[in-house]
């Protein structure tokens, strides 16, 4: 039980309990309550694609086991691609809130109201990382998915041009932070 998603999960969840307790901590100042809550939100959309891409999986393969879904696909079982195009879809979507990626970024920037130094480590270092773990835990079943490894590129580069010009225009040096861990 100590190699699946369901623990990926418990952490993903994790993540973003300590994001949106260091942001509303200043619970007097209404920007950082409401900044508090669009993190919140935000990363409950990726979520919810998230839990919805766990539950096909589990219909589909029967196991949360990294090991027993690749066993799976490696002996050519489950090769239906429309469900795993759908999977890895579902999947990529939760990335996408908790990476702060279009459509889903706007919350990066405003999360930046605690302390820049506890801000920095867990936006940039734990919770945007979390979502290219979760995809490179489950590199098996992106490769089985080239529709999904297309999207990922468009998405993937529409948000460094995007973000990084958005840098370029800013002068809080939070936002400035914020917007370029956005583009990384």
């Amino acid at each position: 039980m100590s190699n699946n998603y369901v623990l990926m999960f418990e952490g993903w969840e994790g993540g973003g309990l300590c994001s949106y307790l260091l942001i509303g901590f200043w619970y007097k100042n209404h920007d950082y309550n409401a900044a508090a809550n669009k993190a919140f939100i935000m990363n409950r959309i990726g979520d919810i694609c998230l839990l919805f891409g766990l539950f096909v999986i589990f219909s589909h393969f029967g196991s949360f086991e990294y090991q027993e879904i690749n066993h799976q696909l490696n002996e050519g079982n489950g090769l239906d691609v429309a469900v795993i195009t759908t999977i890895t879809l579902l999947l990529f979507a939760g990335a996408t809130g908790k990476s702060a990626q279009i459509p889903l970024y706007t919350w990066l920037p405003d999360a930046m109201a605690g302390p820049t130094p506890v801000s920095a480590l867990i936006h940039a270092a734990t919770m945007v990382t979390a979502g290219i773990y979760m995809i490179i835990r489950s590199n098996v079943l992106f490769t089985l998915a080239p529709l999904t490894g297309d999207i990922i590129m468009v998405v993937g580069l529409t948000t460094a041009i995007f973000a990084g010009l958005i840098a370029f225009r800013q002068n809080d040096i939070k936002k400035v932070l914020a917007y370029s861990t956005v583009s990384q």
